[in-house]
């Protein structure tokens, strides 16, 4: 098996294209898919064998804590509770370069849980990931792609030469100077930053 390669506008994706992506995502598919902040590994929420394969891609413990990306904030409240403080927050901040870490609803799968209750959800400002998820009606799984030293990935012509066989499609959105999310938490509508990243902190005071 080799990765389907799309070359995809990061402005405005091809819908043909996204369709055909969504389309291999909902049929368990594993992809390489751009966000704000570095190139993903992604698949369906629901989908266990796929998520599966990206903890085995990544060499990760099922302990590790997985995000998902949300296209808005109507979703978000599907599987996330948001009290009044993150409903004005998330507002003011997303789409954006942030990670917002909330309690889980009983919608989020418990694989993703483990012993949790919380659950990261991004709304990444970017076109081709946004998109994405829409077509495909649910939430998708992202972690980022490193090479062998663990480091982010920015080219997804490496990530294609890289993970071809171990994935069903690279998505090429272009060159991503890797930065990671800024990481808050407003679990009990608490705010709390957990790390500091590509997002702007003035933006949640």
């Amino acid at each position: 098996m080799k990765a389907i390669y799309y070359a995809v506008n990061a402005d405005h994706p091809q819908p043909r294209k996204i369709r055909q992506v969504a389309a291999q995502l909902a049929d368990g598919g594993v992809i390489a898919y751009p966000t704000d902040t570095v190139y993903g590994f992604g698949c369906d929420l629901t989908n266990r064998k796929a998520i599966d394969r990206i903890y085995r891609l990544k060499g990760m413990s099922p302990r590790h804590l997985l995000s998902f990306v949300c296209p808005d904030l109507s979703q978000i409240a599907r599987y996330a509770h948001v009290g009044d403080l993150a409903y004005r927050i998330l507002r003011r901040i997303l789409p954006g370069p942030y990670t917002v870490v909330l309690e889980a609803t009983r919608e989020v799968p418990k694989k993703l849980l483990q012993k949790r209750k919380t659950v990261g959800i991004r709304v990444p400002d970017c076109a081709i990931a946004l998109d994405l998820v829409r077509e495909l009606g649910r939430p998708i799984i992202s972690s980022s792609v490193v090479d062998e030293n663990g480091e982010p990935m920015e080219d997804a012509v490496d990530i294609r030469d890289r993970y071809s066989r171990q994935l069903d499609a690279v998505l090429d959105g272009g060159f991503i100077k890797a930065a990671p999310s800024t990481v808050i938490s407003l679990v009990d509508d608490e705010l709390e930053i957990i790390r500091e990243g590509k997002g702007s902190l003035d933006s949640i005071a």
